[in-house]
């Protein structure tokens, strides 16, 4: 895979000046600062207004590219907005770059999701359904399957025991999902819906009062199992949170639970790996999606999964 050397300041400011330049003569420029300290320094701030994403590698151009695409698929379907691209090019021989629109308001990392926020997540959930997976796999977006929460349950319960040993979690926990239950979660057969597939916090964008107004980085998307969205935001805004959001989205029992047991698991596995080494994420991150995926729901105790072998999503 090719690679190129770090983006510095310089490399950035070199690149937003001749975008920006106006009558063939570069102006200064607004400022510029990486999105994040930590990394590889491949998403900064231009002024107050503007992102720029610069592809780090080649197959992360190719995502690149097929995500403006699927911006411009998505945008009838969604009550939230979505990033819009001013200007797209080369950054370096091979590596793709975008300058996009800055959405306002902050990441749910930093802001509360009110109520109505949540109406905004079932409104994301039934837009993603709406929109044609075929149209959306002809864009090069991938079909993935549905993972087995089985195996899933049998590594974050391996996990569990190494969380336990550290302090960190009480294994007996993920006891609730026995074998069977497991295998009731199954994904049921139905027709792919276009997933996100990452939405984590810092890819929702809130404002103020609450609302979600914003999904950025589309670039993991994905045809497959909605499930897999409601666990990334059991992650980001809590279980409960979540399972509102899908019910009012119309999923019913069965894919709300699958949801919040595959997040479970990940938390699970994310953390004992990070505290193992070999994951860099945050773990501050880290604890707090575990408390937030882990977070009781009314669902688990009113529902036999028995009684909802025929529902599918």
């Amino acid at each position: 895979m090719t690679q190129a050397s770090t983006p510095t300041a310089d490399t950035v400011r070199r690149l937003v000046r001749s975008l920006l330049a106006e009558g063939g003569r570069a102006a200064p420029g607004p400022d510029v600062r990486p999105v994040s300290e930590s990394g590889g320094h491949t998403t900064w701030w231009v002024g107050t207004h503007h992102v720029l994403r610069l592809a780090p590698d080649r197959d992360a151009s190719l995502r690149r590219r097929r995500e403006l695409r699927l911006r411009d698929l998505l945008r009838p379907h969604l009550p939230v907005a979505v990033p819009a691209s001013i200007a797209q090019g080369e950054w370096t021989t091979g590596l793709a770059y975008t300058l996009d629109t800055r959405l306002p308001g902050a990441s749910a990392e930093e802001q509360t999701v009110s109520a109505a926020g949540e109406a905004d997540l079932a409104g994301l959930l039934t837009g993603l359904r709406e929109v044609p997976a075929r149209q959306a796999e002809a864009l090069g977006v991938p079909a993935v399957a549905p993972r087995s929460l089985e195996t899933l349950r049998a590594a974050a319960t391996q996990a569990a025991q190494r969380l336990a040993a550290a302090d960190e979690f009480d294994p007996a926990r993920l006891g609730r999902l026995t074998a069977p239950a497991a295998v009731q979660l199954a994904a049921q057969a139905a027709t792919p819906v276009l997933v996100h597939h990452d939405l984590r916090g810092e890819h929702l964008i809130v404002s103020a009062d609450g609302r979600v107004r914003g999904v950025l980085d589309w670039t993991g998307a994905v045809t497959g199992d909605p499930a897999e969205d409601i666990a990334g935001l059991a992650l980001a805004v809590g279980a409960p949170a979540a399972a509102r959001a899908a019910t009012l989205a119309g999923y019913g029992a069965r894919p709300c639970l699958r949801g919040l047991w595959l997040g479970r698991c990940d938390t699970v596995i994310r953390l004992a790996d990070r505290l193992r080494g070999t994951d860099d994420s945050s773990l501050p991150l880290l604890r707090t999606q575990l408390r937030r995926a882990w977070e009781p729901i009314l669902l688990e105790r009113v529902t036999d999964l028995r009684e909802e072998a025929d529902e599918t999503p």
